[in-house]
């Protein structure tokens, strides 16, 4: 006799939830050697057998080295430029895959030649992104099989305490998920060594700024300013992160600001606030916060509301007066009045400015035709809620907040 499901009863068959998918553990076990300026790397599979490979991508040789493997592994030049591709089959039962990746990468200042660390490793500290230690892969895991990843960091003798933006769980121990991705990476800036710490709870988000002792960082100035733009900060940005950590150093650091996983550089010597009244660090928040993916060329979407945002929060909260916001736009009109076009995979430092003043202009245009009753906010909070967009997907979302097509946005600069 043969026997039918009922249709509901085959949809929970078929389709599991995530609870109901087998946990298996993947452990990182991240070592610092300051004395080969190395991190040695351990990837440890509960269940061998539960994936069946592991694609990474190794970038350019030598930057990933001293593989050892439970296993199969095997390297190949990747299709395209310089860079290698390593595959992990892992063997049954306790599986683990170890290599060694260089901490330092750097290049040369353009004012006076001499190099600046993108992450760098010394004898009393390191500051890096996780991303540098595990590589981007693909992922191939067997059907049912969910993942729960952990990190531990084994400090150098004399070394305190480490930091990043991922929940601890223990002493140097901390529990990585990404719920965006298939294969969990700690990504994000890490610090560690003899680090000075201030927290403090902005909503409902634990914010650390961390810096080792001695660089100079303006810890309390930092927690100020983001106490200070806060409020309006989340009143943009419907994201709250569990975690948020500022790291520091100014020893031939980046001149740079740069935002990751819920985490931020900063250079210790540079202005929060800089005499133009932008301020890097409320640049590389939004950028934290709006998590905007760009397609198409529309990198503008991007960095143009980084840029108009980091200064337009500061204006909110009342440190910024309007002449003084003025005086900042008739400084991004000066920077962009030659570009022509905004489209690009990566715009530049004058395409940004341009991009901001049509966000600016976009905001007066949706508040005269509302009445005041909606405004760029609207735009960029159905914009944070879509996976990767396109200029075309922006303008559309425009039109929707106005009602119809927007004239501003009409514009050569986007064709």
């Amino acid at each position: 006799m043969r026997y039918q499901l009922p249709l509901c009863a085959a949809v929970l068959v078929f389709s599991l939830p995530v609870w109901a998918a087998k946990k298996v553990d993947l452990d990182y076990h991240i070592t610092l050697l300051p004395q080969s300026d190395q991190a040695q790397v351990r990837l440890t599979l509960e269940q061998g057998t539960a994936v069946r490979s592991l694609d990474l991508d190794l970038g350019e040789q030598g930057q990933f080295s001293d593989f050892s493997a439970d296993g199969q592994w095997s390297t190949a030049a990747a299709r395209t430029g310089n860079a290698l591709r390593g595959v992990w089959k892992p063997g049954s039962g306790k599986a683990t895959l170890t290599y060694r990746v260089h901490i330092d990468r750097h290049a040369p200042d353009p004012l006076n030649g001499k190099p600046r660390y993108a992450s760098r490793m010394t004898a009393d500290w390191a500051l890096f992104r996780g991303e540098d230690l595990v590589p981007r892969a693909r992922l191939d895991q067997q059907d049912g099989i969910r993942l729960q990843t952990r990190m531990t960091v084994d400090l150098p003798s004399g070394w305190k305490n480490v930091e990043t933006s991922w929940p601890r769980i223990g002493k140097d121990r901390f529990r990585i998920d990404d719920v965006s991705r298939l294969f969990d990476r700690p990504n994000g800036w890490m610090l560690a060594g003899n680090l000075i710490n201030r927290r403090a709870r902005l909503g409902e988000t634990d914010v650390t700024v961390s810096a080792p002792k001695g660089q100079g960082m303006r810890r309390m100035e930092t927690l100020t300013l983001l106490t200070f733009v806060w409020p309006r900060l989340q009143a943009v940005f419907p994201r709250t992160p569990d975690k948020l950590l500022v790291v520091g150093a100014s020893e031939s650091m980046a001149r740079n600001a740069s935002a990751a996983h819920d985490s931020i550089y900063l250079n210790a010597n540079r202005p929060l606030i800089s005499e133009s009244g932008a301020s890097p660090l409320l640049r590389e928040l939004v950028q934290v916060f709006g998590r905007i993916q760009v397609r198409d060329r529309s990198d503008w979407i991007r960095a143009g509301v980084a840029e108009y945002y980091s200064v337009e929060l500061l204006r909110r909260a009342g440190g910024m007066t309007q002449d003084r916001f003025e005086d900042w736009q008739s400084i991004l009109t000066r920077l962009g009045r030659k570009v022509t076009t905004l489209r690009a995979e990566h715009v530049d430092p004058g395409m940004t400015a341009r991009a901001a003043m049509l966000l600016s202009a976009l905001d007066q245009e949706i508040r005269q035709q509302t009445r005041d009753q909606k405004s760029l906010d609207d735009v960029i909070q159905g914009l944070v809620r879509m996976g990767k967009v396109s200029t075309e997907d922006f303008v559309q979302l425009a039109a929707g907040v106005i009602g119809e097509p927007s004239k501003v946005l009409a514009t050569s600069l986007l064709q």
